[in-house]
């Protein structure tokens, strides 16, 4: 599910569960741990990549639909808190965004350091709404830091998906490459910053994220029985029903 590469002092953790990197439970939990692994083991930073064409397509939907409301509950403990794990980590993140970006994986990519996604077609965004699904505070604030209150208001009501360019365009992502150069350009940017005096760099890192590290603080203190809540709400499970009839008929 995860291929994990060495670049000297950086860790590359790639989603590798085809076809389309979807994060079902154990996709999240092994990320998670993979994350913490490469700390422990003395990493000085990691970059998030995908499949060209995918960084990811979110939210297992279809895995989600078929747990009952305990499993549904534990699923969105486990992704909050691997939110709460990218949030408080210590070393610097750069997701390698390698196309198509939808909810879950967006949301994986607004709590790293640094954006460079690949240039064309592809499509990122926090898409929820447009399937019945709310994003809570804790989500919509790890998009406010990047884009603005006012910006990330209207991505989020619309629940838009925007091409790269207008990405860029808004702050969303922070660079655009070709795809087959995008963890290339993932991995010099994260060199650069890492070139810099340590110390200085991470004290400084450090309080430039305080919001968003005081936000995960405690996962179990996150609202998650209001968001499960949501979840089983007659008109999210409609439409989430249809996605997945929708995605069934199109395999």
């Amino acid at each position: 599910m995860l291929d994990l590469i060495a670049h000297d002092t950086i860790s590359e953790i790639k989603l590798a569960r085809p076809p389309v990197n979807a994060l079902n439970l154990e996709l999240v939990r092994a990320l998670r741990g993979a994350i913490d692994d490469s700390i422990r083991a003395g990493a000085r930073g990691i970059v998030l990549s995908g499949a060209q064409g995918l960084f990811s397509a979110g939210v297992d939907v279809p895995a989600l639909l078929g747990r009952d409301r305990a499993g549904v509950r534990e699923y969105w403990r486990e992704f909050f808190a691997l939110c709460a794990t990218l949030a408080r980590a210590p070393i610097p993140l750069v997701a390698a965004i390698t196309g198509h970006s939808p909810a879950g994986g967006a949301v994986l990519a607004l709590f790293c350091d640094y954006r460079v996604m690949a240039e064309g077609a592809y499509r990122i965004g926090l898409n929820e709404v447009q399937v019945g699904l709310i994003v809570p505070d804790c989500i919509q604030l790890a998009l406010r830091r990047v884009v603005g209150p006012y910006r990330a208001e209207r991505l989020l009501v619309s629940g838009a998906m925007i091409d790269s360019a207008a990405a860029l365009a808004c702050g969303f992502v922070d660079e655009l490459t070709g795809v087959d150069q995008v963890t290339t350009r993932a991995l010099h940017w994260l060199s650069e910053l890492l070139a810099l005096p340590s110390h200085a760099m991470l004290a400084t890192r450090s309080l430039a994220r305080a919001d968003l590290a005081a936000a995960y603080a405690d996962p179990d203190a996150l609202p998650l029985d209001d968001f499960v809540e949501a979840f089983f709400h007659p008109q999210s499970q409609t439409v989430l029903q249809a996605l997945v009839a929708r995605l069934k008929s199109k395999g």
